[in-house]
């Protein structure tokens, strides 16, 4: 199934993204993870990707383990960072025999320790290279990747960095998913500046529920991500995990409302491999 299907039948995308195992137990605990949630009855799941050929091999040995064993679409995730042309295609051909049809193409972020990017040898700087080359060298995957309501962390302007998108979708995406926000508005102003740059494709919101204060601090700051003073208010009077992770699902819980009220695509649930905050924005999704 190719989620550009999903789409352009009208029907909403409902999508988990998990991190890839690093060892059997984690893998066990994925798989259940993806089985609490498989009731839900999401449009596809998506594990992430780093460099190297472990992790790598951990995001294959994942995602086939997820479509083979649960029965629901899964997406890998590639990135370009540290690989070859060569290295590139071997992983896509992978995917590609073992029956894949979705394909999250991103150009990854700087090896930690790594202040910016730098190609690999016969590798890609951008973005954009990475679709053209998919592209180009024939793989018929539906293909996603990153868009960025608040700008990407390396590009000076909004205006900048959505002349970059566009030679990302032009170069053959067939809808995108964004990177976490947590204040509407910035979605909503970026579907209006996307669309009157010539960016056409659906653009699905993702979201993050916040199961620890301190956590998501450190994860919007690396995202570049910034929390309104409302929420931060509210984190700040919860002093446990249980009454934080109850402020990330209200919180959630209202942005996904009005998401989907307002003509939002879908919904993709940054998860980080745990399911019960996703679950409970379900179930408030179900009582609205």
């Amino acid at each position: 199934m190719r989620i550009r299907d999903v789409l352009n039948s009208g029907q909403r995308s409902i999508s988990f993204e998990f991190g890839p195992p690093q060892t059997d137990l984690g893998m066990r605990a994925l798989l259940r993870t993806v089985r609490e949630l498989a009731p839900l009855e999401p449009s596809f799941v998506s594990v992430t990707y780093g460099a190297g050929g472990g992790t790598r091999r951990n995001t294959i040995d994942a995602v086939t383990r997820i479509k083979h064993e649960t029965g629901i679409e899964a997406m890998a995730h590639v990135a370009s960072v540290g690989h070859s042309r060569a290295e590139l295609r071997d992983v896509l051909t992978q995917l590609r025999d073992a029956g894949f049809e979705n394909v999250n193409l991103l150009r990854g972020d700087p090896p930690h320790g790594q202040e910016t990017f730098h190609a690999a040898p016969d590798g890609f700087r951008y973005g954009s290279e990475l679709v053209r080359f998919v592209r180009e060298a024939g793989f018929d995957f539906c293909l996603t990747s990153g868009a960025y309501p608040e700008g990407h962390l390396e590009c000076p302007t909004k205006a900048e960095d959505l002349i970059n998108l566009k030679q990302k979708v032009d170069a053959g995406l067939d809808f995108l998913i964004t990177q976490l926000f947590f204040d509407n508005a910035l979605y909503f102003d970026f579907i209006t500046r996307a669309r009157a740059a010539g960016i056409n494709v659906p653009i699905i919101p993702g979201l993050m529920p916040i199961r620890d204060a301190g956590q998501i601090q450190r994860i919007a700051y690396m995202c570049g991500a910034t929390i309104p003073a409302r929420l931060a208010r509210r984190l700040e009077r919860a002093d446990t995990l249980e009454s934080a992770e109850a402020v990330g699902v209200a919180w959630a819980t209202e942005q996904a409302i009005e998401l989907l009220e307002r003509g939002a695509p879908g919904i993709h649930f940054y998860t980080l491999n745990k399911s019960s905050a996703t679950r409970r924005i379900f179930e408030n999704l179900a009582r609205a």
